[in-house]
């Protein structure tokens, strides 16, 4: 873009960028900020207290660690079964195969609090409720379509010479697979861990569901948090802490999302 460009992408963008980040400049503001009077503070006064009360109550710190259980047991479990699945997609030919696929993603457009009930008595039969492995399951079996979808459309675009050349040189179907395959769709691992992520991390209904007397997750434990006198600075002390994780993981796939949505438009 030439130099006079960037006078109209300010005047365009600018305004936009201001939008989306006041909100999050006021839920940091408040994160630091005395909303309830506490003996010897002040109320409206500048403080690291609502910080220092997140990491001091178990229930708080409980609902992160089990956030992150089941965000990444989600993660792992949708590449564990995703990988295979889409090469299979992308290399073998059979009858029905587009049915198949498309037929994967009528269980992601689903509700889900349409398959809620269901889910509960399920998971209720085989111990799965108050368990972040349940969580992570139910949250894999909605985000498994989409990753096969991802991953499909990134192994179709490796020549298939690119997996003959690799046997020719004496690399074993598995060696080919972690050596050779999987750096060389890294774009589109990082799409899929992406919208896995964003999907388990941010998902309310199901969680909830699961969640009954324990196991809560980040956004259980935020909401419960609402009351008669609610700690404002407390709600946003925990907001900013549950953002951290997403921006982190962003942070460290930025390259590959981008590199993956330029290879794919």
């Amino acid at each position: 873009m030439n130099a006079r460009g960037m006078p109209l992408r300010a005047v365009v963008f600018g305004p936009l960028a201001l939008f989306i980040l006041l909100p999050f400049a006021q839920t940091v503001l408040l994160s630091f900020t005395l909303t309830l009077p506490r003996e010897g503070h002040v109320t409206g006064a500048p403080t690291l207290l609502n910080y220092a009360e997140v990491w001091a109550r178990p229930d708080l710190r409980g609902s992160i660690l089990n956030s992150l259980t089941y965000v990444t047991l989600n993660i792992a479990l949708c590449l564990a079964a995703g990988l295979p699945a889409a090469y299979a997609f992308a290399r073998y030919r059979f009858t029905g195969d587009r049915h198949v696929l498309f037929a994967l993603l009528a269980l992601r457009l689903t509700p889900p609090v349409v398959l809620s009930l269901p889910v509960f008595f399920l998971f209720a039969r085989f111990g799965l409720v108050n368990n972040p492995v349940g969580i992570a399951l139910v949250h894999c079996a909605f985000n498994l379509p989409v990753a096969i979808w991802i991953l499909e459309s990134f192994i179709a675009a490796v020549p298939r010479e690119y997996d003959e050349t690799c046997f020719i040189d004496g690399h074993s179907l598995s060696g080919f697979f972690f050596k050779r395959l999987i750096p060389a769709i890294a774009p589109g691992i990082g799409v899929t861990v992406f919208f896995c992520f964003v999907f388990s991390w941010v998902e309310v209904v199901l969680a909830r569901i699961l969640t009954v007397t324990a196991g809560k997750p980040i956004t259980m434990a935020i909401n419960a948090l609402y009351g008669f006198r609610t700690d404002i600075g407390l709600v946003m002390a925990m907001t900013v802490v549950s953002l951290i994780p997403g921006v982190a993981m962003i942070w460290f796939v930025r390259n590959h999302i981008a590199r993956g949505f330029v290879i794919r438009t």
